[in-house]
């Protein structure tokens, strides 16, 4: 028996519904990541709540709630503590799509409702008591370090394709080894992907990533082949990470997301512009798809250069100056953890060990010795120009600022009102 109290004293908003559920007469329990976490103590998330009680005996138990999904039975409890979903116990129909299903229908046994549920680890219950509820074994399967579906795998990655790539990201996750018959139903069932809409496959990729191993997320994913089969196909050559292995591991030292994205698009080598159009099709927003592109633009840039510090430290000024301070500081945090000899061959692993070392030795201190970044951070502006020069604004206006910027940022000018006037005006 675990002691509910350690989410009670977490969210103590979860212990005051169950208790009203269960003192209205209803059975009421704590379901799914939140009871998982607990068996494996760690930190309580998201909390759902399942109860016998119908959506209208939920709202009659509370004064506060918004039935923000009465279709699958779904009532939200809202308290001074937080807001809690509170969902009735329910079978569901036919699948459509390989998404969602067609119909539920509402039923009062516990058991019958973790049975939908896609793996056994995620198909436990826990009463105000504290007492588990775990008909599928789910707390074996974590004691053994096994993901494994509830029933017959091919019927829950049918039912849900999503489910495959949850699959990854659980094991990766939480370090579990994939059950045999539920690994080998993911990979009859792959082609189902097709049907997941892109963002929600974008949203699964995100969390693996951002976990705590996105190297094994990375290797499951390969081995897996779930990258062929998704609604629209990449311009990317995932096996190129098979190349780059000993990298992979190195993705973990990186704690931004944008650090980490960045590194694993790196190895596949592909220009940055190519990227930007991925991650438009993986329905990334344009803020990470350009703070990305910014990064691998740069690496482009410097990777052209030779490793001589006199034109290196020209080219890598320039190129902070056209991506962004932000994309230079996040490649040098790239390659302080990309070491050469992570990579076997191709014109990366040559960058790495011929103008890498230079660039993470002096990059930082050419940085600081740029007085300006941006257009907004000159001491004229684009009224300033067209003032002085008597020009209407047009495409014109945007060239000079751009070029008296870098001229600024190389040190060839000072960022001073009347010296940048009058190179505007010699520039005319």
């Amino acid at each position: 028996m675990l002691d509910v109290r350690k989410i009670g004293e977490e969210d103590r908003g979860a212990s005051y519904v169950l208790t009203k559920l269960t003192e209205a007469g209803y059975e009421a329990y704590l379901v799914g990541g939140c009871v998982r976490d607990a068996v494996l103590d760690r930190p309580i998330k998201d909390i759902d709540i399942a109860t016998s009680a119908l959506p209208e005996q939920v709202i009659a138990c509370f004064p506060r709630t918004a039935p923000t999904g009465l279709q699958h039975g779904t009532v939200t409890v809202i308290l001074q503590q937080g807001t809690y979903e509170v969902t009735t116990f329910r079978q569901e129909a036919e699948y459509e799509g390989f998404r969602r299903p067609a119909s539920v229908a509402y039923i009062s046994d516990l058991t019958e409702d973790l049975k939908r549920r896609d793996f056994t680890m995620n198909a436990m219950a826990m009463d105000r008591e504290g007492e588990v509820i775990d008909p599928f074994d789910g707390q074996t399967d974590l004691a053994l370090g096994v993901l494994r579906c509830v029933g017959k795998a091919e019927e829950r990655f049918g039912e849900d394709a999503l489910r495959m790539l949850r699959c990854i990201r659980f094991a990766s996750t939480y370090n579990l080894q994939v059950e045999e018959s539920t690994w080998q139903a993911l990979l009859v069932q792959a082609p189902l992907l097709r049907h997941i809409a892109m963002e929600r496959v974008r949203s699964e990729l995100q969390r693996m990533i951002d976990g705590p191993a996105p190297a094994r997320a990375v290797r499951l994913l390969l081995a897996s082949r779930l990258t062929a089969h998704l609604k629209k196909q990449l311009p990317l050559p995932f096996e190129r990470w098979l190349a780059w292995d000993d990298a992979l591991d190195a993705v973990s030292a990186l704690e931004e997301q944008h650090d980490r994205w960045s590194m694993l698009l790196m190895l596949l080598e592909v220009p940055a512009d190519v990227v930007r159009t991925a991650l438009q099709e993986l329905t990334f927003s344009r803020a990470d798809g350009d703070a990305v592109g910014a990064i691998l633009a740069l690496r482009e840039a410097v990777a052209a250069s030779p490793s001589d510090p006199a034109p290196l430290e020209r080219v890598w000024k320039l190129g902070a100056v056209r991506s962004g301070a932000a994309a230079a500081r996040a490649l040098l945090r790239l390659l302080r953890v990309l070491q050469p000899s992570h990579g076997q061959r191709g014109k990366l692993a040559l960058f790495l060990e011929a103008t890498a070392p230079e660039l993470v030795r002096r990059g930082e201190v050419w940085l600081s010795e740029v007085p300006c970044f941006s257009l907004k951070d000159l001491a004229i502006s684009g009224k300033d120009l067209a003032s002085e020069l008597a020009m209407q604004p047009g495409p014109w206006m945007g060239k000079l600022l751009q070029e008296l910027l870098e001229r600024t940022a190389l040190g060839e000018l000072p960022n001073e009102r009347e010296s940048l006037l009058q190179a505007a005006r010699a520039a005319k």
